[in-house]
């Protein structure tokens, strides 16, 4: 009985941070919000899906209606995978953040090419305000399974897919000032984010 009850601690060991399941509201008369991100290379057009990422797209959108995600840089970018950003300004400075978001990757929308998603940790509940944009079919990637959490996607893009294009096709490199791979050469903006 005892072995039985250790073997139990083992798997129900809490995550090491706290998170947020239900962050405060934000536009909560829109279900489906769209957010425009003015970028040095063209903007950038987002539908989000509060119906099935309610947590995230609070999250993402306090970020977006605080200012936070205005002069920030996409500091990781791959092209035919990512292109992420969200969390450094120009100077490589961090952004405040807010608690983590939990997870909810199990809400059957896929990291298929022209999603957003939200970048995290490998703690599953770890994502605050950084995301990234899917430039390819990455589900068999980034997708939750029977044995692993999945990366959250919580919008699509509707507009501006080009755009992505152009900035997945940058040439990028390490940075060692920051320890950093597949970091543009030329930083690449995210000049402002708006709710449309």
């Amino acid at each position: 009985m005892l072995s039985a009850l250790a073997a139990m601690a083992v798997i129900f060991v809490p995550t090491a941070g706290a998170f947020e399941c239900d962050p405060e509201p934000v536009l909560p008369g829109n279900a489906f919000p769209v957010v425009v991100m003015e970028t040095s290379m063209g903007n950038v057009e987002v539908e989000l899906d509060r119906l099935r990422a309610p947590a995230t797209v609070n999250n993402f959108l306090r970020y977006v209606v605080e200012g936070s995600y205005d002069n920030t840089i996409f500091h990781r970018v791959i092209a035919g995978f990512v292109v992420q950003g969200g969390g450094y300004d120009g100077e490589f400075e961090q952004r405040p953040v807010h608690d983590p978001v939990m997870n909810e990757s199990g809400n059957g929308l896929g990291n298929i090419a022209w999603t957003i998603a939200m970048a995290r940790f490998s703690d599953p509940h770890s994502a605050t305000s950084q995301f990234y944009f899917n430039v390819a079919d990455n589900s068999g990637k980034l997708d939750p399974s029977s044995r692993q959490w999945g990366y959250t996607v919580f919008g699509t893009v509707i507009a501006g897919q080009d755009v992505l294009e152009k900035i997945a096709a940058v040439e990028t490199g390490y940075n060692a000032d920051v320890d950093f791979q597949d970091v543009p050469l030329v930083p690449v903006m995210l000049i402002k984010a708006t709710v449309q």
